[in-house]
């Protein structure tokens, strides 16, 4: 997926710190890390022959030092004009077990995107005793809907969400994340959606309701199943 306002700074941070690099065979590669407060954290990664880390696993200490939370968005640069970098398989194994709501920068034929950590680490072991805090995420323009408990309910399409406590983290918005808990996931085939399942006002259909979710999913297949999201700020 195209990357957020939100996201490009992230990028954009961990381009201009790689830029910085070259002089040092130490340092090398440059990350930069998005947390739901909007803050963007940063560091470079400590190459040593005994398995220095990566500048991805620097960022998340750096976070952590920070109290950051969950974070929402992270990419990592290379020195000497390199780009954008994907992470390596041990990386995806770290952030899918601490951050496991996180999207990641890679590159494309068509500049950057965001994938989410999951889906760069398909059919993996899941570290149990991690805890992780999770997200959900929404468009900003549900900021008040949500913060009023007047929207208690959203339709996900291959997003992975538990039930639980999570951080509501509205993308692109200012406005500070709401905490939260994921009381009900209930996965239907699209066929299967109904007015009640779907939770529609009077005047509402099921047909219009797919319409805009395929515009938010457009890879989205006619014989999908989705999860009808319940849940309530705290």
């Amino acid at each position: 997926m195209q990357p957020l306002q939100s996201e490009l700074r992230v990028i954009e941070t961990a381009e201009a710190l790689a830029s910085t690099l070259g002089g040092d065979p130490n340092h090398t590669v440059a990350a930069a890390a998005l947390d739901t407060q909007g803050r963007i954290h940063s560091a470079v990664n400590v190459h040593h022959f005994t398995g220095g880390p990566c500048a991805e696993l620097v960022v998340l200490g750096v976070a952590a030092a920070a109290n950051a939370g969950p974070l929402v968005a992270m990419a990592a640069a290379g020195d000497r004009s390199r780009g954008l970098i994907p992470p390596c398989g041990r990386c995806r194994q770290v952030m899918l077990d601490l951050h496991p709501d996180l999207l990641v920068a890679v590159p494309s034929d068509v500049g950057p995107q965001m994938q989410p950590i999951a889906k760069l680490l398909p059919d993996t072991y899941f570290f149990p005793d991690s805890d992780a805090e999770r997200v959900l995420r929404f468009n900003r323009r549900y900021y008040e809907a949500v913060a009023e408990g007047t929207k208690t309910s959203s339709v996900r399409w291959e997003e992975l969400i538990p039930s639980g406590p999570a951080i509501f983290y509205f993308e692109d918005d200012d406005r500070p994340a709401l905490k939260g808990e994921v009381l009900a996931v209930n996965r239907y085939r699209l066929d299967e959606l109904t007015p009640e399942r779907l939770r529609l006002s009077d005047g509402d259909t099921v047909e219009r309701y797919i319409r805009g979710l395929r515009q938010h999913y457009p890879a989205m297949p006619d014989d999908a199943r989705v999860d009808v999201v319940d849940f309530e700020v705290r």
